[in-house]
């Protein structure tokens, strides 16, 4: 989908991969870029930079997120792009609070599901749309010490797969951005984490990834590569790597 002249919607626009979109879309010529976040100075600061609008939007609530698609589609036109991208993350296993775990599931998963839900039939019924989302590699993959987060994620690549196989042939576009560590709040004083191990990219070549992945209607949005090995390490010989995993856990929790 080429970006020009598009009105796109970025969720957790306030910093890190969602300032980083905002700024990429703005740049490639979008018609409007929409940015949404809790952080109401933040995304002020966002959509003042890239000379778009703020909506202040709390994506843990289906009632903000539905009001957020129905005002822009009702004062400024279609949504073409709504980059699902608000995401959060939380250390622990299962001993992890049900008050947690409900929260992230809401943020990572529930979010885009209510997207889906107030954009799909709009756009199926004006001939198509394209529905972009920020998971993780962990999503592919899993995630050393956070069971919540390594849940969540794959729950998230799930949903996006399913929308592309269900919603494909009536006109719906989706990608999943599924990076290692990423120079955001999330990854903020933990540089060396296990994450980073192939490295820390800045949001902006996240971004630029994206970018180029929507112009080519890819599904998997990759900024690192190794992902990709892993994932067929992984489908090749499960039993072994988990036993890769493992020697990666010991070596980040020893």
């Amino acid at each position: 989908m080429e970006l020009k002249d598009k009105i796109i919607v970025v969720t957790g626009a306030a910093s890190g991969i969602g300032r980083a979109l905002a700024h990429r879309f703005a740049k490639d010529g979008a018609k409007l870029v929409v940015c949404a976040d809790r952080n109401t100075e933040g995304v002020q600061e966002t959509a003042a930079a890239v000379g778009g609008i703020a909506f202040t939007t709390d994506v843990s609530k289906e009632a903000d997120i539905q009001h957020l698609i129905d005002t822009v589609e009702r004062e400024h036109g279609p949504i073409d792009l709504f980059c699902s991208n608000a995401g959060i993350g939380y250390g622990g296993g299962a001993e992890v609070s049900d008050e947690r775990w409900q929260r992230i599931w809401e943020i990572n998963v529930m979010a885009h599901v209510w997207a889906a839900r107030h954009l799909v039939p709009r756009m199926i019924a004006r001939g198509g749309g394209y529905l972009f989302s920020t998971a993780s590699a962990a999503g592919l993959l899993s995630q050393i010490g956070s069971a919540p987060y390594a849940v969540t994620k794959h729950a998230a690549v799930a949903l996006a797969e399913w929308l592309a196989i269900t919603h494909g042939d009536q006109g719906i576009k989706v990608s999943v951005l599924c990076p290692q560590a990423v120079r955001t709040a999330m990854t903020a004083g933990n540089p060396d984490g296990v994450a980073s191990v192939d490295g820390m990219l800045e949001p902006e070549i996240v971004a630029d990834a994206c970018a180029k992945a929507i112009e080519a209607e890819d599904f998997l949005v990759l900024p690192h590569p190794e992902v990709l090995d892993y994932m067929r390490r992984k489908t090749a010989d499960y039993n072994r790597w988990i036993g890769g995993m493992r020697k990666l856990q010991r070596r980040y929790n020893s």
